[in-house]
């Protein structure tokens, strides 16, 4: 009978101890995600505040500048949900402002051009850190023992943006 008791204690804490050990591993990768959006943001914003450089220091016609300034604007200012089409915006402004300097179309200096080249490589490896955390994520709490025990408790699904599928 003792033996008995003893393997049912065993594996009750053998399964208590997993479960705290699931719940953990889910929880520091619910933080990695936020951590991934936090540095993903920083560089955004990085990227706004340059183009708001780029705007007011190139010599570019005011039509440019006021579309490059206004995207700058919206994608510095924007709420969570209205983020999407201001970062999209920002990118698209960026791509055509990019490809007229190239073309000698627009005079920029140099010194911006790397500058954005920089932060845009540094942009796309801060999404695909950002996407990898949101997959392990989803993963994890689409594996049974994670939804049967409930082991994410009322934690919101990580969401993915549209703007992190552009081609910067």
């Amino acid at each position: 009978m003792n033996s008995v008791v003893f393997t049912i204690v065993l594996f009750l804490l053998s399964l208590a101890w997993y479960l705290s050990f699931s719940a953990t591993r889910l929880d520091r990768c619910h933080h990695r995600v936020e951590t991934s959006w936090e540095h993903l943001d920083a560089l955004l914003q990085r990227r706004a505040a340059l183009a708001l450089e780029i705007a007011r220091l190139s010599d570019i016609d005011p039509a440019t500048q006021m579309i490059l300034t206004s995207s700058a604007y919206q994608s510095r200012g924007a709420n969570i949900g209205d983020r999407e089409d201001a970062e999209t915006s920002l990118s698209e402004s960026l791509k055509f402002l990019h490809k007229s300097a190239l073309s000698n179309e627009i005079s920029i200096e140099v010194s911006f051009i790397d500058e954005l080249a920089a932060l845009t490589d540094k942009i796309r490896t801060a999404i695909a850190i950002h996407l990898e955390a949101i997959s392990a994520v989803k993963n994890l709490r689409n594996k049974l023992v994670f939804r049967f025990f409930h082991l994410a408790g009322r934690a919101k699904w990580p969401e993915k943006y549209h703007f992190e599928d552009d081609e910067l």
